[in-house]
């Protein structure tokens, strides 16, 4: 056991939750942001503005959305480049084999093929040949081996919370919104958790509100302590800023997750907000404004997941945008506002609580 944690040490080998289930997911996140995500959008705005050429771009960009995923894992993973650029044969493979629940096996397989690439890296005269060659025959054949069932459960569960959100749109628009919203904050990616459930439909447009209800709420809550630096950081980059002060003090934690309380079953039973464009879009909130531009790519044009599941494209009406703008922008920054200045005149949030620093 001894020589075996050497050798991990010398390595690098880190089998930890944080490792794999913060690191690794978070990274990812940011594989399918630049990748799925920003094709979508670019795809969406050329086939609005009859841009062949902004379509073609979007198209080849979501198209390496495997190989931008297992990439990305490998680089938080902390891999040679050797095993680093053959994770992208891994990454093609297992999000191709994963089909619609692909994020989930390409998580998995690439941890595992970056991990025993790590290993043998550099350990034989011919590194050139057995590093890149380990890589990918562990990952490829797992592809094949485990990331048909590996999809076909993230993509069934994914499924089984879209169902239970259409029938229960009240309870089930609290219990994801909030949900989904605490996960955004904390430090693990609510984006990558939408999409390997594959977060669409309702229960995608209450993921929307719960993490919008975090960042806009936030954002708005803090601005005397952190003006407008804190509101633009806050609510156009990440709630995750907070958890220093939220360890220090989890009460005021509380106006976010009551806003998203509120603000999912108004998305899910008023307005009946769908998410209908790439599921990562689910789990971005207001960064980068991605949770809006999600639904409104759904709504013109919506994604794979979502088509599977009878979605259609509309021409959004009135009630849609103003749905839109009320869940996503007005009533976390109103609702959230209201519950932190209570909870300010009871002593639970004192000044300073929320001062970034």
């Amino acid at each position: 056991m001894g020589k075996l944690k050497e050798f991990f040490e010398r390595k690098d080998i880190v089998i930890s939750g944080k490792r794999y289930g913060v690191d690794a997911l978070g990274a990812m996140a940011q594989g399918l942001f630049c990748s799925l995500l920003i094709g979508t959008i670019i795809k969406t705005l050329g086939i609005q503005l009859k841009l062949g050429f902004l379509t073609d771009i979007g198209t080849y960009a979501m198209a390496v959305s495997g190989p931008a995923m297992a990439v990305a894992i490998g680089y938080a993973l902390k891999a040679s480049p050797m095993v680093l650029f053959s994770l992208a044969a891994v990454g093609w493979a297992a999000n191709a084999e994963g089909g619609a629940g692909g994020p989930l096996a390409v998580l998995i397989i690439a941890i595992i093929a970056a991990e025993f690439g790590k290993a043998v890296s550099k350990e034989t005269k011919v590194d050139i040949l057995v590093t890149p060659g380990v890589t990918i025959i562990v990952g490829v054949a797992l592809a094949k081996l485990i990331a048909p069932p590996i999809g076909s459960a993230a993509r069934a569960f994914g499924a089984l919370i879209d169902h239970a959100t259409n029938l229960q749109p009240f309870w089930m628009g609290i219990a994801v919104s909030v949900l989904v919203g605490i996960a955004l904050t904390l430090p693990i990616s609510s984006a990558a958790i939408c999409s390997v459930l594959g977060l669409t439909g309702l229960a995608g447009g209450a993921a929307v509100a719960g993490c919008c209800a975090q960042m806009v709420g936030f954002a708005v809550m803090s601005f005397r302590e952190n003006r407008w630096g804190g509101l633009v950081s806050q609510g156009l980059g990440t709630s995750m800023l907070q958890m220093g002060n939220i360890v220090k003090n989890p009460r005021i934690w509380l106006p976010p997750i009551l806003t998203s309380a509120i603000t999912g079953p108004i998305a899910t039973c008023l307005f009946g907000l769908q998410m209908n464009g790439a599921e990562i879009n689910s789990g971005m909130g207001t960064c980068g404004l991605c949770g809006p531009i999600g639904v409104w790519t759904g709504w013109l044009a919506p994604g794979e997941t979502a088509l599977s599941t009878g979605a259609v494209a509309i021409v959004p009406g009135v009630m849609d945008w103003l749905g839109l703008l009320l869940v996503c922008i007005v009533l976390p920054a109103v609702l959230c506002w209201l519950f932190g200045l209570l909870l300010r005149k009871i002593g639970w949030i004192r000044e300073g609580d929320l001062t970034l620093n």
